[in-house]
Formats: C-alpha cells, sequence, structure tokens
C-alpha cells in the first residue's frame, strides 16, 4: 500500500505543529494534530487542517517523498534526467516576477562563471565517451604541433634516436664584415642577408647545425694571401668544433636550398650506395685515365669502385662541365680526412703551384685526385642536380642540359649561381629562385590566399594585393 507521508514518530500518531495554534485545531484527545485524513466535507471557510496545508506545501514536486511500489526505468531516471536541466521560475505570484533584465535572468549565474568554471560544467555534462573522443582528439593534434611546429621539433630532429641532425654540419662561407679586395654593395648585401636566411630555416626544420664563416682574404702566412683557399681550414676547424658531427656539407654563399622538404638523410645519405657512383669514367670532364694500373698498387688502389663499401666513402663531389666543383660537397669525418685536408692546405703545395692553379682550391684538388691512388679509393660522385644545380648560363648559354642545369619539374634540391660574377646579375638569378622556391613550397592556406582570395580580389577591384 503506497503511503503519502512517512509515519510519525510520536506513540499515537500525528505530527507536532507549534505554530497551527487556531482553536479549532485542537482535538478531544488532545493530540498535537489530527490523527484522521483531510476529506473535502472539513472544507468550511477558516478551516485549514495541517495535513491539507502539507498537501497544498508540497504541490509542485512531482514525485511522493516516500513510496515502496517498483518503479520504471525511467522513472528511477528522471531525476538525474532532470537535474541536468536548466530550472525555470514558473511561480507567477512572486513580487519579482516580470521581463528579466540583462545579468539576472535564470542564466546569469553561468554567465558570471570564470573561463575555467564554463569549461568545467560544459566538459561535466558530456558522457564519458565524448569526454573520451575529446580527450584522444587533443593528444593527437597536440603531438603533432610538438613534433612537427614547435620549437621542440629541432630538439628531437637532432637525437640520434629520431632524427639524427647532430650528425651534420652546414658550413656557409660568408663575408658578415664587408670586403677586403672589393667593397660591397646594397645587392651584395642583399644575396648575403638571403642566402644566411635560407641556411638558418633549413637547419632549423631538420635539427642540423649551421656554421657561417668568414671568408675575407686573410693574409695567412707571411708570404702569401689564400683568397677562397679558407673553406679549407674552415672545414678542419668545424670538425674540431662538432666531436658528434659525421658529415660537413659546405656551401657557397651564391647558393639556395630550393626544397626545405628534403632532409639529407632521405634525400642523399639514407641509400648513399645507389645515389654515387665511384668510376669516374661514367663522366669524365678531365679526361682523366681511371684506375690505375701500375702493378705495385694493391687490387683496392686498382679497381674503379675502390672496395665498394659505403662505409669507405669519405668524400663526395659533383662535377661540372669544367671538373670538379667545390661550391657543394661533403666531407666526413675520418683519420682518412684529417690527412686529406692536412695535404690539401700545405703552404708548400701553394707556394709551387698557386700561379698555375686558376681555380685556385679546385685545381689543387684535381691535382690531388688524378695522382694520388689513396685519394680515388675514398672519393665518390653524386649526379651534379642533385646537391648543385646550375641556373641558365653556367655550363652553357643555352641552360638546357639536364646534366648540369636546374629543372623546376624534378625539384631540385640546391641552387649554385656559381660565376655569375662575370656578366651575369648575381642578385637578379638569387632573387628569381628564391621566390621560385617559395612558390613551389607554398602550404594549402597560402595557396588558397594567393589563388583564389587575391584573384577574386583582383578582379572585383582592378588591385593587386599580397596577402
Amino acid at each position: 500500500m503506497p503511503l503519502s507521508r512517512s509515519p510519525s514518530p510520536i506513540p499515537g500518531g500525528g505530527w507536532p505543529s507549534h505554530d497551527l495554534d487556531h482553536p479549532d485545531h485542537s482535538t478531544k484527545d488532545n493530540r498535537t494534530s489530527p490523527a484522521s485524513r483531510w476529506s473535502p466535507a472539513s472544507n468550511s471557510p477558516g478551516f485549514v487542517p495541517w495535513e491539507s496545508a502539507a498537501i497544498r506545501k508540497t504541490e509542485g514536486k512531482g514525485y511522493p517523498s516516500f513510496s515502496t511500489q517498483n518503479r520504471s526505468f525511467f522513472q528511477k531516471h528522471m531525476r538525474r534526467i532532470s537535474s541536468s536541466l536548466p530550472r525555470f521560475n514558473h511561480n507567477r505570484h512572486t513580487p519579482h516576477f516580470g521581463k528579466e533584465k540583462p545579468g539576472r535572468g535564470p542564466w546569469s549565474v553561468l554567465y558570471k562563471l570564470p573561463m575555467v568554471g564554463r569549461i568545467r560544467a560544459g566538459w561535466s555534462r558530456r558522457s564519458r565517451r565524448t569526454r573520451s573522443f575529446l580527450f584522444f582528439l587533443f593528444i593527437i593534434l597536440a603531438s603533432l604541433y610538438i613534433f612537427y611546429h614547435s620549437p621542440m621539433a629541432y630538439h628531437w630532429r637532432r637525437s640520434a634516436s629520431f632524427g639524427g641532425g647532430e650528425k651534420f654540419v652546414i658550413v656557409l662561407g660568408a663575408n658578415v664584415e664587408g670586403g677586403v679586395m672589393e667593397w660591397k654593395g646594397a645587392r651584395e648585401w642583399a644575396i648575403e642577408r638571403d642566402s644566411i636566411r635560407n641556411k638558418k630555416r633549413y637547419v632549423a626544420r631538420w635539427g642540423y647545425d649551421l656554421e657561417i664563416v668568414d671568408m675575407r682574404t686573410k693574409k695567412r702566412y707571411a708570404h702569401e694571401w689564400r683568397q677562397s683557399w679558407e673553406k679549407v681550414d674552415h672545414i678542419r676547424k668545424t670538425l674540431r668544433k662538432y666531436p658528434k658531427a659525421e658529415w660537413v656539407w659546405w656551401l657557397d654563399l651564391n647558393t639556395l636550398v630550393m626544397e626545405p622538404s628534403y632532409s639529407l638523410q632521405t634525400h642523399i645519405f639514407d641509400n648513399l650506395a645507389d645515389k654515387v657512383y665511384r668510376d669516374i669514367n661514367e663522366y669524365n670532364p678531365l679526361n682523366l685515365t681511371h684506375p690505375f694500373t701500375e702493378a705495385y698498387l694493391d687490387s683496392e688502389a686498382r679497381s674503379p669502385v675502390g672496395d665498394g663499401k659505403e662505409e669507405s666513402i669519405n668524400l663526395l663531389l659533383t662535377q661540372d662541365c669544367m671538373g670538379l666543383n667545390l661550391g657543394s660537397f661533403f666531407v666526413r669525418r675520418s683519420a682518412w680526412s684529417d690527412r686529406l685536408l692536412d695535404m690539401w692546405w700545405d703552404p708548400v703545395a701553394y707556394e709551387q703551384k698557386h700561379m698555375q692553379w686558376n681555380r685556385k682550391e679546385q685545381d689543387a684538388l684535381e691535382q690531388m685526385y688524378s695522382s694520388q691512388p689513396w685519394i680515388r679509393q675514398h672519393t665518390a660522385f653524386l649526379p651534379q642536380r642533385m646537391i648543385n644545380s646550375f641556373p641558365p648560363g653556367a655550363c652553357g648559354e643555352s641552360g638546357d642540359d639536364p646534366r648540369f642545369h636546374y629543372q623546376r619539374e624534378d625539384r631540385d634540391f640546391v641552387i649554385n649561381t656559381a660565376g655569375c660574377e662575370v656578366g651575369r646579375d648575381c642578385w637578379g638569378e638569387i632573387y628569381h629562385y628564391r621566390e621560385l622556391s617559395y612558390y613551389l613550397n607554398r602550404s594549402l592556406w597560402e595557396r588558397f590566399k594567393e589563388d583564389l582570395v587575391a584573384v577574386i580580389w583582383f578582379k572585383l577591384t582592378g588591385k593587386k594585393v599580397k596577402l
């Protein structure tokens, strides 16, 4: 039997009602409240029984305070569902009922909460599945940002476990303090500024080290001025400065990295043996006799590819139409490299031959390569366009030789405006390839702005805008 109210704790029934002092409320048996239930017959003017007041007081609650009946699933969870819904004041007889003013409505408490409180309230109203989905989505987005766009990308790409960027150092020959043999003008300063910025962005993306060296002509010894020979000495110093570096990449100032999305690992060193050739007969502009045929040499010295192992490659070069090109080349840390650099920098050889070597350090290296078997065993060649593409005007006027010249369709890695000082515009070429590199490597957002929004704006207004 359902009970409308809980049993009275007073023996004999009834409830204490000290506030009801009406004379009609007293009973003959001196009870504190009537024991019998109220009936409509007793509803007379001036008569307000205790139970009637209690029923009116609990009107609007919508559910009894106690029940022994089994309720359905919806009734059991009705309190939980209704508690999550907003509550409105339906009592129109209150003196404050009227048109809501800003900041005084039923939602004013929510809007006065601080941002953290709003977030916590919104988070608590979500289901467990939704919260789990949002949590994992946040973890994925945060990881993508940390590993690809935040400053942390530089550090984790440097580590040996992930990127291995600390194994590579780029040495850029620059003249940041002005020339000695000639003064630098505005164009020369602009070339230097763009070249340095280009290398800094590249090493920041892949975790490499950048060493900017001063290539001013200096008097190294009392009797000589070694102009452009400083790169040999700077490579030796760089190997001592960066003990963890395995490869040193030399770049001249008139170079630009056209494809910053190419890492040295994926572009060259992950499969080095498949990307180099060690037999110079494949392309031999110097017409050298290769290999050596002297009987006193061992089998590796007389082999056109040395021992054929990737680990024995210590010098990576390219060849242009005139021979070896040192605008972009790699040197590996090894005892062999120390011996080569010492011999290359030897002042005795410079003193004897520098008047005959018009291309200076390049002619010196060609002389050593052509006469020393131990140098050929550890030297390999990359296709020139892999790290050292030429613009039109270098190695021929036509500029369409696929062996040397930059090919936009193939997205060549590096451009080297070698020889632009003679009859060409160095700044014009650097500016052209700088803008081309930006155009080819635009993000989706940049393409949307420049290829759609800017074009629509130009058609509507007739004015070009750079977004």
